[in-house]
């Protein structure tokens, strides 16, 4: 059965039932995002009015001084709406309750812990696990997550908020769902698991900043984005890759609501515009750092363990910040993509492996089972690094090939060569590492709550 076309307006719904159910809309950033912040909050506002659950709209930041206090003047800005709060935590406030969690967790290496959940550099996954223990500490069902740089599409004047599929679908079971889509492409075997993420992509910009690259030399982009690659990919394997890669959505604007239930392919969707369902508590995200997509392994696991999702078409739009352009933020930033391309030699084939063990990753309760995740994943850390050793080969004559900064990078790429290769290969080994600790973490935070951290 297809959804309405019209938009629904918070105004529709009533009154709101407190108390019913507690969700976590979260926007980690590291950049000026105030605009974003009084987006989503309107977001939040539209979820709490029309379908009658409690939102905690959760500000995760680790900016300087300044774009801090203009974020907690964007905060403070924020109407006031029944069954809607508001958390906007720097990183201490969020180091006090890492600490406080794992002490009680009872964790052995304390430290090493807490530096991977909170790490002195940039980490898309860490900054999500936080979200994710935090969530758990305030007795969330679900996470809903945002990126920092993303607007809401309008439609005949009203925002298109994702919240609305979001809440719809999370947590119901498949078989409810499936004559409520607009299509339903699951298996009847799955028809009695819980659907655990909802999502959709994106439009507009490309989701890494590399357009003046493609524009530039279209060989030297082929060159770069095929690094993604599995090993063993064909030419025409490649082609169709890097044709397809940070395409999100294309540019089509939203025109009426379509949703399909499935296992939802990971290229459809994008973090910023994700929302789960229980697994969260089950398995964190790998706590990289300065990597490009460290925050993508549940997009995989969820289809990969034969977990149902629903895909929708409410798109946000993408759009790079000013500071992307600056020579200060260049070379962090195309360091990310270089060690996503590194990080894809141990991704390409965990993620094989779990898709070979399928719904062998759940228990009886169709809950993923950690143990056996993070031994695929521990088990990665033995692979020989010699393709990766090929990536920087070709990683350094594309960014030479492009001249001016992009060969400047290659020198500063060339210098770490030796670390960047060890590094990809701890990344690894630190994940199973928190893998195993993650429901103790998880029973941790639930146990002592965030007021008492």
């Amino acid at each position: 059965m297809s959804a309405p076309n019209r938009l629904p307006h918070p105004s529709d719904a009533g009154a709101p039932v407190p108390g019913v159910r507690k969700i976590c809309l979260t926007v980690p950033t590291h950049r000026e995002c105030a605009a974003t912040i009084a987006a989503v909050a309107a977001e939040a506002s539209y979820g709490a009015a029309y379908f009658g659950v409690e939102v905690v709209l959760l500000i995760l930041d680790s900016t300087e001084d300044a774009t801090f206090a203009r974020h907690a003047a964007a905060v403070n800005a924020i109407p006031a709406t029944p069954n809607v709060s508001v958390l906007h935590l720097d990183e201490e406030a969020q180091r006090r309750f890492l600490r406080r969690v794992i002490a009680h967790a009872g964790m052995s290496r304390p430290e090493l812990i807490c530096d991977l959940m909170l790490p002195d550099r940039v980490s898309y996954g860490a900054c999500t696990n936080r979200a994710f223990l935090i969530a758990a500490a305030l007795g969330c069902e679900s996470v809903h997550r945002r990126d920092s740089d993303i607007e809401f599409q309008e439609h005949a004047g009203v925002p298109v908020h994702p919240i609305h599929h979001e809440l719809r679908w999370l947590g119901r079971r498949a078989a409810d769902v499936a004559s409520q889509v607009s299509e339903s492409d699951i298996d009847q075997a799955l028809a009695d698991r819980p659907v655990v993420t909802v999502g959709a992509s994106y439009i507009g910009e490309m989701s890494v900043d590399i357009d003046d690259i493609r524009r530039r030399d279209p060989q030297a982009y082929h060159d770069i984005v095929s690094q993604w690659a599995a090993e063993g990919s064909t030419a025409e394997q490649k082609r169709d890759l890097v044709a397809e890669s940070f395409t999100g959505a294309g540019n089509e604007p939203f025109t009426g609501d379509h949703t399909v239930l499935g296992l939802v392919d990971p290229m459809r969707v994008d973090m910023g515009n994700i929302s789960y369902h229980r697994v969260y508590e089950e398995i964190p995200l790998p706590p990289m750092a300065e990597t490009i997509g460290s925050d993508y392994f549940l997009i995989h696991l969820v289809p990969d363990s034969r977990m149902p999702g629903v895909l929708h078409n409410r798109h946000v739009v993408n759009r790079h910040t000013p500071e992307r352009k600056t020579d200060a933020a260049f070379h962090p930033y195309h360091l990310r993509l270089a060690k996503f391309f590194l990080s894809m030699l141990y991704l390409h084939v965990i993620y094989q492996r779990l898709g070979e063990a399928g719904e062998r990753l759940l228990d009886d309760g169709h809950r993923v089972r950690p143990d056996r995740v993070a031994a695929i994943v521990r088990d990665s850390t033995l692979l020989d690094r010699a393709p990766n050793v090929r990536r920087l080969d070709e990683l350094d004559r594309a960014y030479r090939r492009l001249g001016g900064r992009y060969a400047v990078f290659a020198d500063h790429l060339a210098a770490r060569r030796d670390e960047l290769l060890a590094e990809a290969a701890d990344d690894m080994a630190q994940f199973a590492l928190l893998i195993d600790a993650w429901a103790p973490l998880v029973r941790a935070a639930k146990a002592i709550g965030l007021d008492a951290a």
